[in-house]
């Protein structure tokens, strides 16, 4: 290789280093490469979500900006917890696990059914409709669902549809997500959900930013599935 081969770097003074021009290149371009990346990591929010207070908290920095009740995985399909980031968004997602049957007349037969149960002839299987679902872990994710005032889901976080397009309208792929806290039993709740005992105000405080409350759309009608 002739010398035109390479560049002359300054580390210290008097002291020169003979540098592959092409060694140099592409470490340029694994620095641009790290700079874009961070670039998109400028996305200012993070999600957390309390099982024990059955709460999902949108934050940004130490303030909270909005907060929503929710109903996490019950006993059998507990949502796991830990420290993840967001994988996937897609407003009209399907479950393609759980659903409900129909007969042949359109009849539900089967409220909470699986994609392996046994189908009558004529009839279906519906898959779960996910709307708004935000994935974080493996099949957990957090979409617009129905709220019986305790943890009764899969696994996913179900939130109200209004609040759940409030959240995805403001997380991107890679927002952080933690999942913390221990999953109340049904028998711990009363109708109004946690007694007022057991309930506890997150640190970071109240609401502050209008931009992130919900509005309600009537194009989006409350999702049937239970």
């Amino acid at each position: 290789m002739t010398t035109s081969h390479f560049s002359s770097l300054r580390l210290f003074p008097l002291v020169r280093v003979k540098v592959d021009v092409r060694t140099l290149r592409a470490f340029s371009i694994l620095l641009l490469s790290l700079a874009s990346v961070s670039a998109q990591d400028g996305n200012p929010f993070r999600v957390e979500i309390d099982l024990q207070q059955q709460t999902a908290f949108l934050i940004r920095g130490r303030g909270l900006v909005l907060e929503s009740p929710i109903s996490s995985g019950r006993y059998g399909h507990l949502t796991q917890t830990g420290s993840f980031k967001l994988l996937e968004k897609e407003v009209n997602h399907y479950s393609s696990i759980y659903g409900k049957i129909v007969d042949a007349n359109g009849k539900t037969v089967v409220t909470d059914a699986d994609v392996d149960m046994k189908v009558p002839r004529g009839g279906k299987f519906i898959p779960a409709p996910m709307r708004y679902f935000m994935r974080f872990h493996e099949a957990d994710g957090m979409h617009a669902g129905y709220l019986p005032g305790y943890p009764a889901s899969h696994g996913c976080v179900r939130m109200p549809e209004q609040l759940a397009i409030a959240f995805f309208r403001a997380v991107d792929v890679g927002t952080p997500v933690t999942v913390f806290g221990r999953t109340p039993r049904t028998n711990e709740y009363s109708p109004y959900g946690l007694p007022p005992n057991r309930r506890m105000q997150p640190w970071f405080g109240r609401p502050a930013d209008p931009r992130f409350q919900p509005q309600y759309d009537p194009r989006y009608l409350d999702p049937w599935w239970r």
